[in-house]
C-alpha cells in the first residue's frame, strides 16, 4: 500500500481501513502462534501499513485543524 494512494482518501475511509488492518494483524498473530501461518512476513507488512495510515491520519488532522 502506497502513501500516495492513502493520501487521496478521507479520514473516515482511512479509519475504516485501519480497523480492517487491526483485524488482519490479530488474525495473523493467532495463526502464527498456532503454527498455521506460512507467510510470516505478512505480520511485518501489516504493522508497517498500520503505522503508515496512522501517520497520514495525523497529517490530515493537523492540516485541517
Amino acid at each position: 500500500m502506497k502513501a500516495s494512494e492513502l493520501r487521496e482518501k478521507s479520514i473516515d475511509e482511512l479509519q475504516t481501513q485501519l480497523q480492517e488492518l487491526y483485524k488482519d494483524q490479530f488474525n495473523y498473530r493467532m495463526q502464527n502462534t498456532t503454527g498455521q501461518l506460512g507467510q510470516v512476513h505478512l505480520i511485518g507488512n501489516v504493522k508497517s501499513d498500520i503505522a503508515r495510515i496512522k501517520t497520514i491520519i495525523t497529517e490530515k488532522q493537523k492540516s485541517e485543524g
